[in-house]
This record gives C-alpha cells, sequence and structure tokens, in this order.
C-alpha cells in the first residue's frame, strides 16, 4: 500500500496542482479522495475533473451532497458557495453532456470505503458524511471519541475538519504543529483515527495546502506551498463568493 490521500479541495485549484505535483515528485501513482471536492472555491469543474481523472476512488463530502440537498444548516459563507456552485454545475435538459456528467459524478460518490486494514470516509464511522471528529475530543468529550473509536477496526482515516493528525487508543491526538512533514506509525493491533487534512482550506493555523501518503504501516501528512493569492483574486471577481472565504486562505483558519 502507498496511496496518495487528499481531502476537502474545495474547488481550490491552485493548491490541487500544487499538491498534485508534489505526489508526482514523490512517484505516488494511487489516489484517493475523502470529499468536499466543491463548496467555498471558485473553480469546482476544474476540481472535479482533475479528481474524476486521476482518482481511483473519491468519497462523498458535505459539502458535495449539500448541492443534492438541503444547505440550511451550513454557515451563510458556506450556504452561498453552495449556491454559487449549483448555479454553475446543476445541468439543464440542454446542457454538454460533460456537465451532466459531472453532476451526475458527484450525485453518485460512495459514502465509505474499505481496504484491508483502512475504512475510509469523510467525516466519521458512525457518520461518513457529516460527523466532526475533532482535535479536542480527546479531552474535552473522550465519551464520544470513544463511541467512535468502538464503530471501526484497525485504522480510519478522514478529512472534514481541516485539522490533519492523529487520535490513538489512548485518544491523544498528534498533530503537525507547523511542521512541513510529520511520519506516524500506525502498529498493528491498535487503533488510530487519522486525518488527512485540507488540501484546498487548511484550518490548522498553517496556510500551506495539506495530504498524506498512507503505507501498510505508517502515514505521512505533507504540507504544500501553493499561490494562495492567485485563489483570493479569483474568489472575490465571482462577485458571489464571500470575501471572508479569501482572506481566511491567508491565515489558514
Amino acid at each position: 500500500m502507498k496511496v496518495a490521500i487528499i481531502s476537502d479541495l474545495h474547488a481550490n485549484r491552485e493548491a490541487l496542482e500544487a499538491v498534485f505535483a508534489h505526489i508526482r515528485s514523490r512517484g505516488v501513482s494511487t489516489l484517493y479522495c475523502l470529499g468536499d471536492v466543491v463548496g467555498y472555491g471558485p473553480e469546482p469543474e476544474f476540481c472535479v475533473d482533475l479528481v474524476r481523472g486521476h482518482a481511483s476512488l473519491c468519497l462523498m463530502g458535505n459539502h458535495d451532497e449539500a448541492l443534492f440537498r438541503d444547505a440550511s444548516d451550513f454557515n451563510p459563507h458556506a450556504r452561498g458557495a453552495i449556491e454559487f456552485t449549483r448555479a454553475r454545475m446543476r445541468p439543464k435538459w440542454f446542457s454538454s453532456s460533460e456537465k451532466k456528467a459531472r453532476w451526475r459524478w458527484l450525485r453518485e460518490l460512495p459514502l465509505t470505503h474499505k481496504d484491508g486494514r483502512f475504512l475510509f470516509v469523510h467525516g466519521s464511522p458512525r457518520d461518513p458524511v457529516r460527523e466532526y471528529v475533532l482535535s479536542t475530543d480527546g479531552f474535552l468529550n473522550p465519551d464520544k471519541l470513544r463511541s467512535i473509536f468502538e464503530a471501526f477496526e484497525d485504522v480510519c482515516l478522514a478529512g472534514h475538519t481541516h485539522h490533519p493528525g492523529l487520535h490513538d487508543e489512548e485518544l491523544r491526538f498528534h498533530g503537525l504543529e507547523g511542521r512541513e512533514t510529520l511520519t506516524l506509525p500506525l502498529p498493528r493491533g491498535k487503533k488510530c483515527f487519522v486525518n488527512v487534512g485540507s488540501t484546498g482550506q487548511p484550518r490548522d493555523g498553517d496556510p500551506r495546502a495539506c495530504y498524506a501518503i498512507l503505507e501498510d504501516e505508517q502515514v505521512t501528512w505533507h504540507r504544500v506551498a501553493y499561490d494562495f493569492r492567485a485563489t483570493q483574486q479569483k474568489i472575490l471577481e465571482t462577485g458571489t463568493l464571500s470575501e471572508v472565504l479569501a482572506r481566511r486562505l491567508a491565515l489558514g483558519k
């Protein structure tokens, strides 16, 4: 097993292209995406096409799902981005076959995937699309985290929180803390919950794109610098997406 895992791309072309180049430089040919290809960002079609063309697996994220369901529980900035994305991507009867294919691909994304000892979800094993497993759950909500650990065997990998790191069986969270790369073991016989971080909208105080490389008994996170100012400008030029979505890219928040 040697798989590059991306998640929470959020229609950020510049971040995704930078991560793809980094993955190629590591000689990794298999790619999984854990969801949220769209939402927040200005170029959903490009990101969908790149993932469709290169990923062996892509799961349904909550922003992908919101295109086809109610987004009333989203904050106003996120809800506005879903409306922006839906207006761009939802096909009409006279739309091109490619536009229809993108929409159908997003609608039919699976919720989970099992590969040997690894379970892949967007959110959690209890709610694959929407439940957040927070870095603080080990000490602020330990009963919740214990219940989540009971819901899977061996190793579970997710995204959703945009905060990379690993929860061990003792409910401790091991984060990157500003490092460019971090490798942690995945020992057999011990459960781990791994968050691969966000490629398109990091929220751990580091604006660099994040992804992980999964191997049989270890996981390695990588931070990749990209031209977030170009993405910010594209967000502002839409005239629709909130400027907050542009500002946060520089802060990693």
